[in-house]
Order: structure tokens, then C-alpha cells, then sequence
């Protein structure tokens, strides 16, 4: 038997039994368009995320201090200090708090960071319009602050924010920058913020130390030799202690994080390869009900001259071709469910056409395996018993 007429006598048994069909590719269908959209989230997400990294700097490094009391604490001073370390290109100290700023009768709460003026370059969040936070500031005093875009929408509508004054923590401070809108990252948004000298932040928020300092290296090459220095420099600083503090690299970050989608998506691969199998046994059950319903055309067949590798190849192509029937339809709702979440949800989503390229094989794989036995019992059957039954 030709292999064109073995594909065309599958797809006429396959069309004469529509609603039979469509139940035994419902597994399949059902399993490759879940493997796809859940894939697709997961590699959406990962791919916001290293974004977010990204554009923190891939060669920018944070110290948190965690320890407690003035001994595991670091001074304005200290902080800067560390920018003679071989490797830094910039060191910006903050102070952060959560705070209630209020504008005539409207007031949220937004993270308030005290800065200084290497924040602008160690961290690349520059304004849009107005003026950045100076040295004279931070001498000061001056309860001056620059806003983030999404705060000033918030308390001020589509209105200019410059010079006017606002309530943080019952404080009024004059707004005289208005941020660059920068997005979210790991941190959390950067346009619900609001910066102020670092030594009102210290006063205001009851801070005499540093709690955070956010380093730029020259480049990333040196990322790890940076690291080591830090380390050594907080551990002489703290007395010894090196559980006073944290060195978070963002490189590393950026690895675990694929690390772990990477161990995600094998997850749902491996769910999803349960559920076409769950589907080809689905189709090995339709397929042996064919089989036992066509045994007396098997028999006839067989007795015109077909050879039993006839028979076989048959039932191999139809289960074959429903299941890559299944496959290419799971394919197109996968991509549709895909588009459909990151639409309606609002939740990235990015399909690997690799893998709907690889579901849509195995799903071809599992028509195979699973057609093996319906196959080999048709093609096992004697013509005489064959045309015997009724």
C-alpha cells in the first residue's frame, strides 16, 4: 500500500466519525495548549524580569545592611568612602522609608528616598524637567524633592508639579524636579517615589546611619573581584561580623532568576507531557473500539491481497494523523490562550515557537507509540475469523 493512500483511507475513516474524532484529540489539544501558554508565561515573566535587571545596570551592586544598633551601621561618610575601592566607578548611600504624602486634599503613601547626588548617576534616574536634588541641598537641609511620574499624576492630575508644596509626614517640602519615568524593577516601581536630601531623610526618619548603598562597578567584568573587596572592606568596618550585611549582585540575581524558570518550564513540560500521554491512551482506547468495529473490512482486506504491514500502517496513520491533528490545534490555542492573558491580564506573555515546534512532534510521537498496539492487533487478525464476525 502506498503511503498517499494510506493518509487518504485515515482521513476518510477520520471524517466519517467527526464527534469520535474530536474526543480522542481532546486530550492532546488540551495538552499541548496548556504546555504552550503556561510556557509562555513563565518565559514572559522571565523576560520582564531581566529587563527590569537590565535596566538597573548589569554592573551595579547593592549593600544592605542588616545588622542592628551602631555598631552594624554605616555613616554618610563610610558609605562614600567605599568609593575608593579598585573597581567602583560610583557609590550612592540611601536612606528609604515609606511615607504619606499629601497635596491639598489628596495624599498617598510612596517609598521616600534620601539621596545624594550621585544617586543621579549611580542609579541613571535623571528629571524630565526642573532641577536635581544638589550638594547645597544635602548641606543644607533643604526639604526640596524630586517626584516620580506616577505619584505626581496621583496628587497633582496632568498639572505641572514644579514649586508646588507638598505633606510628607506633615513636613512641607517644595517639589523642584520631575523624574524621568523609569518603570518597575526588582525594588518595586520607580515612578511611585520620592527622593530628598539624604540628610533631611536622616532627620525626618530618625536614621543617624546608612541602611542601603547601591555601587556602580567600571564594568561588569570586574563584578566579582568588586565584590570580594567590598566584603573584605564591610567585614573590617563591622569588627568581623559578616552577617551585618549583604553584597546583592544583580548579575547573580539575573541567573537564579533564569535558573529558576529554567526549572519552571521543565515542570510544566513534564505536566504537560502527563497530560498527551493521559491523550494517547485516550486515542490507543478509540483506535482498539475501531479496530474491533472494522474487523470484518480488516478481514475483507486481508482476504483481497492486503499484506498485514497494510493493515498496520494504516492504523498507524490514522492515530498518527489525529493526534497531529490534536497537536497543530493546540498549537493555535495555546497561542491564542497566550494572547488572550497577556491582553486581558496584563501579564507578559512571550511563546517559544521552539516549543510549540517540539509539542507539536511529541504530540505526533504519542499518536505513534500509542497506535502501536490498535495497529499490530488489526494487523494480527486471520482474514477466516476476521470475516466471521459480525
Amino acid at each position: 500500500m502506498k503511503l498517499s493512500q494510506g493518509f487518504r483511507m485515515a482521513f476518510s475513516s477520520i471524517l466519517s466519525n467527526k464527534l469520535r474524532t474530536v474526543l480522542s484529540m481532546l486530550g492532546i489539544l488540551i495538552g499541548v495548549a496548556t504546555v504552550i501558554a503556561l510556557v509562555a508565561m513563565g518565559e514572559g515573566s522571565s523576560r520582564q524580569v531581566e529587563e527590569q535587571v537590565s535596566s538597573l545596570g548589569t554592573n551595579m551592586l547593592s549593600v544592605t545592611i542588616t545588622g542592628r544598633g551602631t555598631d552594624t551601621t554605616l555613616t554618610k561618610d563610610e558609605a562614600l568612602e567605599l568609593a575608593n575601592i579598585e573597581g567602583i566607578a560610583g557609590v550612592s548611600p540611601v536612606v528609604s522609608s515609606s511615607a504619606s504624602v499629601k497635596y491639598d486634599k489628596t495624599s498617598t503613601n510612596v517609598t521616600v528616598d534620601g539621596i545624594t547626588t550621585e544617586y543621579e548617576l549611580v542609579q541613571d534616574f535623571s528629571v524630565q524637567s526642573g532641577r536635581y536634588i544638589t550638594a547645597m541641598d544635602e548641606r543644607n537641609k533643604t526639604r526640596v524633592a524630586l517626584i516620580g511620574v506616577t505619584t505626581s499624576d496621583e496628587l497633582f492630575g496632568g498639572d505641572d508639579p514644579l514649586g508646588k508644596v507638598v505633606l510628607v509626614n506633615g513636613m512641607r517640602f517644595t517639589i523642584v524636579g520631575l523624574l524621568e519615568p523609569k518603570g518597575s524593577s526588582l525594588a518595586g516601581s520607580n515612578d511611585e517615589k520620592l527622593l530628598i536630601p539624604l540628610s533631611v531623610a536622616q532627620r525626618i526618619f530618625n536614621s543617624d546611619g546608612v541602611r542601603t548603598v547601591y555601587i556602580q562597578t567600571t564594568e561588569m567584568d570586574v563584578m566579582d573581584a568588586v565584590t570580594s573587596r567590598l566584603e573584605t572592606e564591610l567585614t573590617g568596618l563591622f569588627r568581623g561580623d559578616s552577617n551585618s550585611y549583604r553584597v546583592f549582585n544583580q548579575q547573580d540575581a539575573m541567573d537564579t532568576l533564569n535558573a529558576v524558570n529554567e526549572t519552571m518550564n521543565t515542570m510544566l513540560v513534564g505536566v504537560a507531557a502527563i497530560s498527551l500521554m493521559v491523550g494517547g491512551i485516550g486515542i490507543m482506547n478509540i483506535m482498539l473500539v475501531s479496530v474491533t468495529e472494522r474487523t470484518r473490512e480488516i478481514g475483507i482486506r486481508k482476504s483481497l491481497g492486503a499484506k498485514r504491514r497494510d493493515v498496520m500502517l494504516q492504523f498507524l496513520i490514522e492515530a498518527m494523523s489525529i493526534s497531529t491533528l490534536g497537536g497543530a490545534l493546540g498549537v493555535a490555542l495555546g497561542y491564542a490562550a497566550s494572547f488572550v492573558i497577556e491582553t486581558a491580564m496584563d501579564s507578559p506573555t512571550a511563546v517559544s515557537s521552539d516549543m510549540a515546534l517540539y509539542a507539536f512532534l511529541f504530540s505526533a510521537c504519542v499518536g505513534i507509540v500509542f497506535g502501536l498496539f490498535p495497529a499490530y492487533k488489526a494487523a494480527g487478525l486471520k482474514p477466516v475469523d476476521a470475516l466471521r464476525h459480525d
